[in-house]
C-alpha cells in the first residue's frame, strides 16, 4: 500500500475513534460519525446525532454544548467545520445534509438581558431550526428564534436575526434575502 493510501486509512480510523470518544455522552449517536481534532462536547440534556456526522476541530476548537433540559438534534450527513460553536439551552435542530463553515455560531439564548440591573439574568430561550440541505458560510451567526428554510445558503459573515425562507440566498448584517436558489 502506498504511503498516501495508508495515511488516508489512518485518518479515517482516527476520525471514527474520535467520534466514539468525544460523542460518548450523546443520547443517540448514528453510524459512521467522524470527529477530527479535540472538540469540546458537553451534554447535560438531550443530544441526538444522526448518521455520518463529520465534526472538524483540528485548526480551531469546535464547541457543542447542551444545557440542562436543552435539546440539540443534528441530522444525517452534517458537516461542522473548525471553530463552530453550538449552544442549546432549549432547542436547536440542524437538518440533514447541512454544511456549517468555519466559526459558525448557533445559539438559542442571548445569555443575558439588556437592562443593566438585570444583566446577570438569563432571558427565555427561543428555538433555532435549520432545515435540510442548508449551507452556512464562514463566521455566520444565527441568533435565537430563527428558522432557516431547507435548501438555503447564508453568506459568510452574515448575522441571521430573522427567518430565512426555503431555497434562499441571504447575506449581510443583518442577513437579508437577495435571491432564490
Amino acid at each position: 500500500m502506498e504511503v498516501a493510501g495508508l495515511r488516508a486509512k489512518v485518518g479515517q480510523v482516527m476520525g471514527v475513534l474520535g467520534a466514539k470518544w468525544y460523542l460518548r455522552h450523546a443520547t443517540s449517536l448514528g453510524k459512521r460519525c467522524r470527529v477530527w481534532g479535540r472538540p469540546m462536547v458537553q451534554n447535560n440534556g438531550t443530544l441526538v446525532v444522526g448518521e455520518r456526522l463529520q465534526l472538524n476541530s483540528s485548526v480551531w476548537r469546535s464547541e457543542v454544548i447542551v444545557a440542562t433540559g436543552g435539546r440539540l438534534e443534528i441530522g444525517d450527513r452534517v458537516f461542522i467545520n473548525n471553530g463552530c460553536s453550538i449552544g442549546a439551552t432549549e432547542s436547536i435542530r440542524i437538518g440533514s445534509h447541512c454544511n456549517l463553515g468555519t466559526q459558525v455560531q448557533l445559539m438559542d439564548n442571548d445569555w443575558h438581558r439588556l437592562e443593566p440591573e438585570r444583566r446577570h439574568e438569563r432571558p427565555p430561550s427561543r428555538p433555532v431550526s435549520i432545515g435540510d440541505n442548508v449551507w452556512l458560510g464562514a463566521r455566520v451567526l444565527v441568533l435565537p428564534g430563527v428558522t432557516i428554510g431547507e435548501g438555503s445558503v447564508v453568506g459568510a459573515g452574515s448575522v441571521v436575526v430573522h427567518d430565512i425562507p426555503a431555497r434562499s440566498l441571504a447575506v449581510g448584517s443583518p442577513a437579508r434575502v437577495v435571491r432564490s436558489v
